[in-house]
């Protein structure tokens, strides 16, 4: 069977009801909401998380911890990854994430000395550890703090 030969089954495509249109469509005069009532009127139900007037469970819960609204994530990079790149390289955010080492950049990128590193790279980034800084200087690398 070929997309073009394929035929709508009977019944499988349901045409939406139109509501408030008048008595003869079945669904006329109060629109299937009924007689009054809350929910009967425009704009009318309750808002998310209500409970009928008992006390929420998002009041019932303690608050917890706190979340540093200025904290700063980085994308991490290990000093073995830039194994990758050829001798000589200028390691930016921009090649890293060309090279699909690094999805999203976020507050920067900082490079973590996990491993080894055996190519003369200069390394531009935000932030460097120092067991970082020192494999890549031994390499025969430059680092550079963007």
């Amino acid at each position: 069977m070929k997309l073009h030969e394929m035929s709508i089954i009977p019944g499988s495509k349901k045409k939406r009801t139109r509501v408030g249109r008048g008595t003869g469509s079945g669904n006329g005069t109060t629109a299937g909401k009924g007689n009054k009532g809350q929910n009967s009127r425009s704009g009318g139900g309750t808002r998310p998380g209500f409970e009928g007037g008992q006390m929420p469970l998002y009041r019932l819960l303690p608050k917890r911890g706190f979340k540093n609204i200025f904290a700063k994530t980085y994308a991490e990079v290990n000093v073995s990854t830039l194994n990758r790149f050829e001798d000589g390289t200028e390691v930016t955010p921009v090649t890293l994430v060309d090279a699909g080492i690094v999805k999203n950049v976020r507050d920067g990128i900082r490079i973590l000395g996990n491993g080894e590193l055996e190519k003369k790279l200069t390394v531009k980034a935000q932030g460097f550890t120092k067991s970082a800084q020192q494999k890549i200087e031994a390499a025969g690398g430059k680092v550079e703090v963007i």
